[in-house]
């Protein structure tokens, strides 16, 4: 059972629209990783500037409330907004709700910059305010960007597509730590100031004020690629399956479809009744559990357990690398000058490790699949936090920073190449069109559940530097990144196949890779037998 235009879509050739396609999603996931993320490069400066004690032997500093608070509040809302706009993707159409999501990110990012107040409490219940609606608008481009590039992708590079999509978000990683480490230099340019700890200077005089215009900048910068992108996303059409299977209207999948890949496609209206009739059921039906409730189980919780490890590394960043020595003490640099080695530090760790790790999955996915890079991953990160935290000591106490950057630096890659890529690629192929999104989006907040223990969890461990503290939250990491390999079993390998196989929506189970057996097959078919015994063949050498 088929219809034409999901063939079409399934073994389109590559062609320039799928490019545009990625970049108009991907620069959703560089603006969500680049708001998301750049918050780290400025909270020790908000800190020197609202909570500033001249009879402190150290610079000021976010209490540990607010600094959560400041850094998490954003993912909070993400998770909210994934759930919400996931189930009305489902509901009205991947388009409908796809613009909404983009101009939420724009008009909050540019408030968080524009977050006011006449004490340090106010400023930061606005900056609060405005980015956990910022993380509202973020979740939704995370289950709708997925869903739309697996629904327009052919099957033999869906994998490779999707992962392209969210690769963005590594981009998104490094310009935050570029923009923030070229606009602090600007700003030192302009307002040089001695150390905090300086014999002739009150400490005073190490924050300069002009630091506040920089952290608003840097904010509200995020806004740029997403009003560039806007246009673009609206002139996107509905997906084919969408409109085909959900709302039924075959002949328009196909005009629509058929103009985008630039061929006729037949619409087979008369078809669709066997579809609607093998899918007709809820999420919470039992007949989705039966078919679907292992799955769902397997990518919320590697997604859960990944985002643990990954915000928490990403986070912690800024807490990390003083105690390392990778940058000077907070107390032997200026305001601007924290930022901008901090952000420098970021960058560099960025470009070298995260994102490589992105690019080897786009470039890898079809070959090795996705539950081996998954597998890999989640392995390896094991390996490399635990040896983080046996040597801490040893790679603190005997100057041995660059040691440590290279095992911090290969946690990001093994992060990227790895589970935090594929547990985004998977539940946007798993699962059923009329509940696609939705099941992503569940998903998607499970690992935003994990972000947020890391931003209100694990993160205290680090705030103070503490040896003792670091050690434990790598051990912590390392043992999520364990739980995260055994449950990566309850997910299936979905390369090659098509979104109607995987999910049982063209009639079969959608659990094993599809395999007819030539006694199916009506005896006088002779081409249909060569070419199930040459499908046959082929599956079993996957296995």
């Amino acid at each position: 059972m088929a219809i034409a235009v999901l063939d079409a879509l399934d073994n389109a050739r590559t062609q320039w629209y799928h490019v545009t396609a990625i970049v108009i999603a991907g620069m959703g996931f560089f603006t969500d990783a680049y708001d998301l993320f750049c918050i780290s490069t400025v909270s020790k400066l908000l800190g020197r500037l609202y909570y500033f004690n001249p009879n402190s032997p150290k610079p000021g500093k976010l209490p540990q409330d607010v600094n959560n608070l400041v850094t998490g509040v954003a993912l909070v809302g993400t998770l909210s907004g994934q759930l919400f706009f996931g189930w009305l993707g489902d509901k009205l159409g991947r388009k409908k709700v796809y613009g909404v999501t983009l101009i939420m990110m724009v008009v909050c990012a540019i408030c968080s910059g524009l977050s006011f107040g006449a004490t340090a409490r106010g400023v930061m219940g606005t900056l609060c305010f405005f980015r956990f609606w910022l993380g509202f608008g973020i979740g939704g481009d995370y289950p709708l960007s997925a869903t739309i590039m697996s629904e327009y992708a052919n099957k033999s590079t869906r994998g490779a597509f999707i992962a392209a999509v969210f690769a963005m978000q590594g981009v998104g990683i490094i310009f935050a730590g570029l923009v923030s480490m070229i606009l602090s230099k600007i700003f030192l340019g302009f307002y040089d100031a001695p150390p905090y700890k300086f014999d002739d200077f009150s400490p005073v005089f190490s924050t300069q004020p002009e630091a506040d215009y920089l952290w608003r900048i840097v904010l509200m910068l995020g806004a740029l690629p997403a009003i560039l992108t806007f246009y673009w996303r609206m002139k996107m059409p509905e997906t084919g399956r969408y409109t085909a299977l959900i709302e039924g209207n075959a002949k328009q999948a196909a005009v629509d479809m058929g103009r985008v890949l630039e061929i006729e496609i037949q619409d087979e209206q008369d078809k669709l009744a066997q579809f609607k009739a093998a899918n007709n059921y809820s999420l919470l039906s039992q007949e989705f559990w039966g078919r679907h409730g292992k799955h769902l189980i397997g990518t919320s919780t590697t997604w859960f357990l990944l985002d643990i490890a990954f915000y928490s590394q990403n986070l912690t960043q800024k807490d990390i690398f003083p105690a390392m020595g990778l940058i000077h003490k907070d107390f032997q640099m200026n305001a601007l000058r924290e930022v901008f080695e901090t952000s420098r530090a970021m960058f560099i760790i960025a470009l070298c490790g995260t994102f490589p790790g992105y690019w080897f999955t786009v470039a890898l996915i079809e070959k090795l699949g996705r539950f081996k890079i998954q597998l890999l991953g989640f392995f390896m990160m094991t390996i490399f936090m635990l040896i983080i935290g046996i040597k801490y000591d040893y790679l603190r106490e005997n100057g041995h920073g660059a040691v440590f950057g290279a095992l911090y630096g290969l946690t990001f890659f093994f992060a990227n190449f790895g589970p935090n890529s594929t547990t985004f690629v998977l539940p946007a192929e798993l699962f059923p069109t009329r509940v696609r999104s939705t099941c992503h989006a569940i998903s998607a907040a499970s690992g935003k559940a994990g972000a947020i223990v890391a931003a209100f969890g694990v993160q205290t461990y680090t705030l103070d530097g503490s040896t003792k503290k670091i050690r434990e939250a790598m051990f912590f990491l390392a043992a999520t990144n364990f739980l995260g390999f055994f449950f990566t079993f309850l997910v299936t390998e979905t390369k090659g196949r098509s979104l109607e196989e995987i999910s049982g929506e063209d009639g079969g189970d959608g659990n094993s890779p599809a395999y007819t057996p030539a006694a199916a097959v009506p005896a006088g078919d002779v081409s249909m037998t060569r070419q199930a015994s040459r499908r046959n063949e082929a599956v079993q050498g996957d296995q």
